[in-house]
Order: C-alpha cells, then sequence, then structure tokens
C-alpha cells in the first residue's frame, strides 16, 4: 500500500510539473513584446501586411523569416529574432556577420543604443521614449545620415501583439485579434 502510495504521489507531482511547463510554453506569445510562430500575421488590407513565412539558422542562431507586401507591389523580406538578452536582432543570410539591432526590451526610459554601431548611414540612434508592462516605444534617429538627421521616427511594440499600428487583423500563434 505504502509503495502505491509513493508511485501514487510521484505521478501527481510530475503531472503537476508538466503541467506548469505547459502553461509556460501557452504564454511566451503574450510575454513577448513581438511574438514569433511561423503564422503570426500583422494584416492592414490584401495590399499591405506582414507575415512570418518560415525560420532560417543565421550562424547557427533560429530566426524567424519575416515577409511584408508593402501598396500591393512593394516586398520585404527581413530575419528576426529575439536574443538572450531580450533584444529583436535583425540579420540575413547571405550577410550572417552583420546584425542590427532594432529593439532592446530590457532597457528603461531614456536609455540609447545603435542599430549597427557601424557610424554609418545605415546606423541609427536608437532611444526608448516610453515604456509600461503592456507597451514600449523606440525612437530611431539616422544621426549619421546627412539628410535624414534630426528626423526621428517611432516604433511603438504591444506585448502579445508586436507592432502597434492600424491593422485590421492580427493572428498571434493562431489566435486571431480584428479591429
Amino acid at each position: 500500500m505504502k509503495k502505491i502510495s509513493t508511485s501514487l504521489s510521484l505521478i501527481l507531482v510530475s503531472l503537476f510539473i508538466l503541467s506548469c511547463q505547459k502553461k509556460k510554453v501557452e504564454n511566451a506569445a503574450a510575454d513577448s513584446f513581438l511574438p514569433m510562430q511561423i503564422g503570426n500575421l500583422w494584416y492592414m488590407n490584401a495590399q499591405s501586411y506582414t507575415e512570418i513565412k518560415d525560420t532560417v539558422r543565421i550562424n547557427k542562431k533560429l530566426f524567424y523569416q519575416f515577409y511584408s507586401l508593402v501598396g500591393g507591389d512593394a516586398s520585404s523580406t527581413v530575419y528576426l529574432r529575439i536574443d538572450e538578452r531580450n533584444r529583436l536582432v535583425e540579420s540575413y543570410p547571405d550577410s550572417p556577420a552583420k546584425t542590427y539591432i532594432r529593439a532592446d526590451f530590457n532597457a528603461k526610459i531614456g536609455e540609447r543604443f545603435f542599430t549597427t554601431g557601424e557610424k554609418d548611414e545605415n546606423d541609427n540612434e536608437v532611444t526608448v521614449v516610453q515604456k509600461s508592462d503592456q507597451e514600449m516605444t523606440f525612437s530611431f534617429d539616422p544621426i549619421y545620415h546627412p539628410n535624414l538627421k534630426g528626423h526621428p521616427s517611432e516604433v511603438k511594440y504591444i506585448k502579445g501583439k508586436g507592432w502597434a499600428e492600424k491593422y485590421q487583423k492580427i493572428k498571434i500563434d493562431g489566435v486571431v485579434y480584428q479591429n
């Protein structure tokens, strides 16, 4: 009887641990400012949307392929990942040595960083201008570009949903949010 009780206790403890681990995985999208899973979609209309299409390894690290259609006639593909320091990193399979820091989700309001650190026209000084538990906004100033310096642009993220734009619908991990 004691053996059965001990075995039953071990099974219950194992089930409890497994159920806690599953909840952690299920909430991963809700905990991220840019949830990444193949099929995630940010949809404005049939001519303008972004969708995660695939994954690729760049320097042995997993990146997600973000395909965007802009205005129905222009497209863009970028490769993004959240690194171990909770930064949004961009790289490309054909230029694996180059990386761009697009966001630092651990940064505090007022903190600054550079997208490349190369001090060239593609390097932006990024400042965290707003942060709460649910939202974060970054200001990008191309300070080394002769014509764009002093004309910053902002990018805002909403935890669990990604970019804060006027999307008709957002699909994150199979859940659709309509506006």
